[in-house]
């Protein structure tokens, strides 16, 4: 995935995370983790190939995991984001 594709699903996942109204404490927290770790992706995307930690990896599993029956959408575009990664050898 080059960084032109990274930004463009990053900044989809963070328009679906803003349209996400109703969920429970735990699913704050991760949408607030997400929201961050997004953030931080999208500033180190700039010019240079992305380094991904794995504890963001881990966040993004655990979120797929907490919202796949609730919100099917979200969890889509973060399994893409956790596919693409994968497939860049991250």
């Amino acid at each position: 995935m080059d960084n032109k594709e990274l930004r463009k699903t990053l900044h989809q996942l963070q328009d679906e995370i803003k349209s996400i109204k109703a969920v429970d404490d735990t699913g704050k927290v991760l949408l607030h983790n997400l929201e961050d770790d997004i953030s931080a992706l999208l500033e180190r995307s700039g010019g240079n190939p992305v380094q991904v930690h794995p504890s963001v990896v881990q966040r993004l599993e655990g979120a797929v995991s907490h919202f796949e029956v609730t919100h099917p959408d979200l969890t889509t575009l973060i399994s893409n984001l956790l596919e693409s990664l994968s497939n860049a050898g991250i």
